[in-house]
């Protein structure tokens, strides 16, 4: 009551008033922007190691986010997969319709704009569109990159592509203490499965198995110049992305490790993909530094650190689980004796994605495919605004889920090889 006798009995003409008067007004505007901001909390980007942000379904204390539901992890149990789905500007809503393709509420995704400042409103909305999903913020299990950085997309990707790749790993790392394998799924990419499928078929396997492609020799074999040019990656300190730079000068293939080839698509498991980022080895560091200066390192990185890696030489599977489109429905036995649970690259609109969806996932349009934990609520619902879910921690295969667990049912513990070609160990 004294601070508003005095306010109303100060001379507000005077220089004095004047200043008093701004410094209240601007103390007034910041109060009503914490109240503004402190409303879109819901969507507030929360920091984390590394200056990355996420948008995190979990992070709401809201009622329905307080029951949240997770997954059994036991003996026996289906394997937890963690997603990383990128893509660049222009391309929020494929990546959208991939995750609805491959969602499972047992599983890990992160979602990845890759486009430096240019792509931050797409960004955000593309965040919006997952927090809008019931689904997503019942099991809390969809996190979007808040912020992101230049990273070379073209034939010859360069070392910013192997440090968002790092990085993904890193962010689902420290998310979840759970997942099992570590899926990497670009915007032109699909399923040829359902999930249910897929995690029947890996719930037998070992879980320290690296599903990644290699070719028939080693580099050194090869005798190919890739390793020996030396290049620098701009979108490693450009804002945006920009092509390779090539040295005129060269360097000698590597004499302390062997240099391995392959796929740069692959599922890797957690014990690895921890062994890669924050391992006592120094080997993956050193590797790194190395790989800094390659042309294609995501086609080189992993293979080398796993066939110099004792520890992890007798882990591989030599198939990346990619096929290449054309897809031929009718001819779906070939894909799945080709042991193909997605394929890959799509162009946006291809009619071959619809057709998926209604003939292998049975995906209603922007709806989810279905599981055993929604399978009851119909077969044109879209699984996303239910508050009752069926066992999540339960499957219900198909007969091609049945045959790819078959097939990937070679690959136990007493028959391992050392799949790394012309390797010298």
């Amino acid at each position: 009551m004294t601070m508003l006798k005095i306010l109303l009995s100060w001379n507000w003409r005077s220089g004095q008033g004047v200043r008093l008067s701004i410094f209240i007004a601007a103390a007034l505007l910041l109060l009503v922007v914490g109240v503004l901001c402190s409303r879109f909390d819901q969507y507030r980007i929360k920091n984390i190691p590394d200056y990355a942000s996420i948008i995190d379904a979990a992070n709401d204390t809201s009622t329905e986010r307080t029951k949240m539901i997770h997954p059994s992890k036991g003996p026996g149990d289906p394997p937890i997969l963690a997603y990383w789905i990128f893509g660049f500007k222009g391309e929020s809503k494929r990546m959208l319709r991939l995750l609805k393709a491959v969602y499972h509420p047992r599983n890990q995704y992160l979602l990845h704009l890759l486009d430096g400042e240019d792509g931050d409103e797409e960004r955000m909305e593309l965040a919006v569109s997952v927090e809008s999903e019931h689904v997503f913020r019942a099991f809390g299990n969809v996190n979007v990159v808040g912020k992101s950085y230049a990273v070379n997309h073209m034939a010859e990707s360069g070392a910013s592509a192997l440090a968002a790749m790092l990085h993904a790993a890193a962010l689902l790392l420290r998310i979840s203490p759970l997942w099992d394998w570590f899926f990497t799924l670009s915007s032109s990419d699909y399923p040829l499965f359902t999930q249910d499928d897929i995690l029947f078929a890996l719930t037998s396997l070992p879980r320290d198995l690296n599903f990644i492609g290699f070719t028939n020799k080693s580099v050194n074999q090869k005798g190919q110049d890739n390793f020996n040019r030396i290049v620098v990656d701009p979108s490693l300190y450009l804002k945006q992305a920009a092509p390779l730079y090539y040295a005129v000068e060269t360097r000698e293939i590597p004499t302390a490790f062997d240099t391995f080839e392959g796929s740069p698509w692959m599922a890797l498991s957690r014990a690895f993909m921890e062994h890669c980022i924050k391992g006592w080895d120094n080997f993956p560091r050193k590797l790194l530094m190395y790989y800094a200066n390659v042309v294609s390192p995501l086609e080189s990185y992993f293979h080398t650190v796993l066939c110099n890696s004792p520890e992890f030489r007798n882990t591989i599977v030599n198939q990346d689980l990619r096929y290449s489109v054309p897809v031929n429905i009718s001819n779906y036995d070939y894909l799945v004796n080709k042991w193909a649970i997605s394929a890959r690259p799509f162009k946006e609109g291809d009619p071959t994605l619809d057709e998926l969806d209604r003939s292998i996932l049975y995906r209603v349009p922007q709806g989810l495919v279905r599981g055993k934990w929604c399978n009851y609520l119909g077969p044109n619902s879209t699984c996303s605004n239910s508050t009752n879910w069926d066992d999540i921690d339960s499957l219900s295969p198909g007969f091609y889920g049945q045959k790819l667990k078959n097939i990937m049912s070679n690959f136990t513990a007493g028959n391992r090889t050392n799949h790394c070609p012309g390797s010298s160990y």
